[in-house]
């Protein structure tokens, strides 16, 4: 299996979105272009010849300003277990980005990855709380509410820059790479100017680049299949050059596979081979002729949509500690919510 051209081509991207070199400078005009498109788009709402459309609960926006992932799904997942421990109804939205089907749909434990996205399908097999996807999140918003009422709050995965949905609180999240280079897409990583106002900013990296909270990121201390069938990680730890009676692979379709590779090695697990894809990649050409001979391992949100091929591929959960600093601050500006809530239940 070959990762596709493109894949190459958004490494290169992501490489000179780190810095102001020649390609970055090369399409800094172009950038200027969106700028100025981003601007007017704003104001066509703040002038409300665009209109808003709401909810009718509150509704937190969990989004990222960088092109690419930055670990947000792991946020929102600790985001709605949270909310559920302090007993509030929680429902989940999503563009579903990635996903082969169209309309607005609910996702459930027995949908397929590929129909519904990778990501809201394991939203919702982390935490049990409603899920639906639709082209327009407004839409998702109101299916959900029609088919939940009981739902008191709702949590948008991604959508910053969707400014026709209307939101209570946003929160941005941040890796490593911060802004990168500082510019706006294509010449940098931005898909709109920074600094903006946000309500919260958490970063997931090693190394936060601006002021904002810092959430933990790890880990689970096992592997499991489809069956539910677990493996300790520590089982599959190993020394360097060394290999199982079976090989591991490890396979990645996220946004930047070396993270996952890392943190396997930083627990000891050393694959014989990696295998880096785009992010939400299908699996549909994985051949199960070609990697019988190892066992493979990958994140929870590639085994989504690689089990239906591989049901004895390892998924490794990913866990997310939200800092308590972080959690006083949102219970701080959702405690107005949470009041009513518990009025109407």
């Amino acid at each position: 299996m070959t990762a596709p051209r493109s894949h190459a081509w958004q490494n290169t991207l992501r490489h000179a979105w780190t810095q102001r070199g020649a390609l970055a400078w090369g399409l800094w005009p172009v950038s200027l272009v969106y700028a100025l498109l981003v601007h007017m788009r704003r104001a066509l709402y703040q002038l409300g010849w665009l209109n808003y459309e709401a909810a009718a609960v509150p509704l937190v926006v969990v989004g990222n300003l960088v092109a690419g992932g930055v670990g947000k799904t792991p946020v929102v997942i600790a985001l709605v277990e949270h909310w559920q421990a302090q007993g509030l109804a929680v429902g989940v939205i999503s563009r579903g980005y990635g996903r082969r089907s169209q309309g607005c749909l609910e996702v459930t434990a027995q949908a397929d990855a590929r129909d519904v996205g990778d990501e809201p399908s394991l939203i919702q097999r982390r935490t049990n709380a409603p899920v639906f996807v639709a082209e327009h999140r407004i839409d998702a918003a109101r299916a959900l509410l029609a088919a939940h009422p009981r739902t008191r709050l709702i949590v948008s995965d991604d959508g910053l820059q969707h400014l026709a949905l209307q939101r209570d609180l946003e929160i941005g999240v941040f890796d490593d790479r911060g802004v990168g280079n500082g510019w706006l897409l294509p010449a940098g990583p931005l898909r709109e100017p920074w600094p903006r106002p946000l309500d919260l900013v958490l970063h997931t990296g090693q190394h936060p680049r601006f002021d904002g909270f810092h959430a933990q990121r790890a880990l689970g201390a096992y592997a499991y299949r489809a069956d539910g069938s677990r493996v300790a990680l520590a089982a599959l730890a190993q020394p360097p050059g060394r290999s199982n009676a079976k090989p591991l692979l490890a396979l990645a379709a996220i946004a930047q596979p070396e993270v996952f590779f890392a943190m396997l090695g930083a627990e000891g697990v050393w694959p014989s081979r990696t295998v880096s894809l785009p992010d939400h990649y299908a699996f549909d050409t994985v051949s199960v002729n070609e990697y019988k001979v190892y066992t493979l391992i990958c994140t929870e949100k590639d085994a989504v949509k690689l089990w239906p091929i591989r049901p004895d591929a390892l998924a490794v959960p990913l866990t997310c500690t939200l800092p308590t600093a972080f959690l006083l601050a949102l219970d701080a500006r959702t405690a107005a919510w949470r009041q009513e809530a518990q009025a109407t239940a």
